[in-house]
């Protein structure tokens, strides 16, 4: 499902990260040793950026992306549910709109795909 993130053309790289930094999934062609680095980094890119609140106009905000811009391209970062979040790298030339829209849509689908029902409670008398 992730790789859907990479039909945009632009897209390069996709990690499904927890908010503690580890590693959920990742697409097939990013290896497992440079995801694990990309989950811990943007572990503390999230964290770095919900801790800027107050330097918007009201610091009650909610956090809702995470833009970094390099020479070669893009980072863009957005929650993905509770404790959750998706981080796609992209070349300088990507839609922005194309892969915030895209990023969005998958996120919608990964919650679905990730929910499960609550447990019933085995241990309560009936």
């Amino acid at each position: 499902m992730l790789d859907s993130a990479l039909e945009i053309p632009g897209a390069v790289h996709a990690v499904l990260i927890s908010a503690d930094g580890l590693l959920m999934t990742r697409t097939k062609d990013l290896d497992r040793d440079d995801a694990d680095r990309v989950a811990a980094a943007m572990s503390s890119m999230q964290s770095l950026s919900r801790a800027l609140a107050f330097f918007c106009a009201d610091p009650k905000q909610q956090w809702r992306q995470t833009l970094v811009e390099f020479d070669g391209g893009w980072v863009f970062l957005i929650s993905a549910g509770p404790g959750a979040y998706l981080a796609v790298s992209a070349s300088p030339d990507v839609d922005m709109a194309d892969i915030t829209f895209r990023m969005q849509q998958l996120v919608s689908q990964l919650g679905k795909a990730l929910t499960t029902p609550p447990r019933a409670d085995l241990g309560a008398p009936s």
